[in-house]
């Protein structure tokens, strides 16, 4: 905003924040001998104008914006005023401008809100709020911003890391590190006592590959699952699994809006993807027909897959329970499911663009990169053969994969 647009005085700080620099510094009046300043580099801060008892006029800094509102500039002018009305020489008892201690916890509402409109997706604005209410403002929230120090942001971390949240540990030392970095650029503190904390993190753990099933295992699996004694939503969703190769939490959270059986088509939104890129399953005819019968029971509830009155749908520990009652305690969880498929369709022949595709996973190197494709009909191709070969498994029925390969890919 030009400040020749300014249309009344004292100013809102709406205008002050909207105010543009110029080549050369400038001072706007606010009101009662109070000025507001604005530098060439953009920074912004409030004067107080007076006459000396010598009969001079001279300045006195009453300190930088935002961190002094328009509020407290002017209530910190009549002060000055009323000092300066009883002769006193302002350039005497306050030799420096400070502005008020500022205490972490505002600092980082700064930063959470100027992330939040910079548009990044309302998973990483829930993430960091989480952080903020839960990991990092019970320890340091209250503390003034200069007194943080670094074993403080140590300790922080350290919590996290020390219930396992890997990711969210890595996270929360670089969002201390960006919040202290933008004090630093807003002249509220001048060290960054966050900044190299990853030299002290702790070693992640090496990871434990969950555990699924190979080829061989599959026909009894199968037999054992059309046995199972689980409720028919939680026997539906484990066959959700198998047939898109979903991750667990996407499926336990899909919504009947996002099935389309007349395209065979589920469209999981961004915020639902583990790296916030909406994504497409297609859906074999085998699935279609489950989730037909599944509409019949729970078409009428926002989730395929309704839990209880505490979670709208239904727990992991529900579908890893159901898999350990068929037999199959530490030999498949959920997410195992995934590497079930991805390894007998690669040994099948499948093309990786398409099974990294549809496990949602980065291309490596360059192709991640520029290959946008999604490969909806080689993927509605892909998984239909899957699921009728898992039928074919279960039937006895199906060929060898030298002979599978020849026919279907060879001709």
């Amino acid at each position: 905003m030009k400040r020749d647009k300014i249309k009344r005085r004292p100013l809102a700080d709406t205008v002050l924040e909207k105010l543009e620099p110029e080549a050369k510094e400038y001072r706007e009046l606010d009101g009662n001998g109070l000025y507001f300043r604005v530098k060439p580099n953009g920074r912004k801060s409030w004067s107080f104008r007076y006459k000396r008892p010598n009969g001079k006029w001279a300045w006195k800094g009453v300190g930088p914006f935002p961190q002094v509102s328009g509020k407290s500039a002017r209530e910190e002018a009549a002060r000055l005023s009323r000092l300066a009305s009883d002769g006193v020489d302002l350039s005497e008892p306050e030799k420096k401008d400070e502005a008020p201690a500022t205490p972490f916890r505002d600092a980082a509402e700064y930063f959470y809100q100027r992330r939040k409109k910079s548009g990044i997706t309302p998973k990483t604005v829930k993430a960091i709020r989480d952080a903020l209410d839960k990991d990092i403002f019970p320890y340091i929230g209250d503390k003034p911003l200069k007194e943080v120090s670094r074993t403080d942001c140590m300790e922080v971390v350290a919590k996290v890391e020390k219930r396992g949240a890997w990711e969210t540990a890595k996270k929360v030392r670089s969002w201390l590190n960006n919040i202290y970095s933008l004090a630093i650029a807003r002249e509220q503190c001048e060290l960054n006592p966050a900044s190299e904390l990853r030299h002290v993190a702790q070693k992640r753990p090496e990871t434990e590959h969950h555990p699924y099933l190979i080829e061989s295992e599959l026909p009894d699996f199968l037999k054992a699952l059309d046995r199972s004694g689980s409720q028919y939503t939680t026997r539906a969703a484990v066959k959700m699994l198998l047939l898109t190769a979903s991750r667990p939490g996407v499926v336990r959270q899909a919504e009947w809006s996002e099935i389309d059986l007349d395209n065979r088509v589920w469209s999981v939104p961004a915020e639902k993807m583990k790296k916030d890129r909406a994504h497409l399953y297609p859906i074999p005819d085998q699935l279609a027909i489950e989730l037909e019968s599944l509409a019949q029971v729970t078409g009428k509830d926002r989730y395929l897959f309704p839990g209880s009155k505490s979670n709208p749908y239904i727990s992991n520990s529900t579908i890893n329970a159901s898999l350990s009652a068929i037999g199959y305690k530490r030999r498949l969880v959920g997410h195992g499911a995934r590497h079930t498929a991805s390894t007998l369709l690669h040994d099948h022949g499948w093309r990786s663009d398409y099974v990294d595709m549809q496990l949602s996973h980065k291309q490596p190197g360059t192709r991640g990169v520029y290959n946008k494709a999604r490969y909806m009909a080689q993927r509605q191709e892909m998984m239909q053969w899957y699921a009728d070969y898992l039928d074919a498994l279960k039937a006895g029925t199906a060929k060898s994969r030298k002979d599978d390969f020849k026919q279907r890919v060879l001709g």
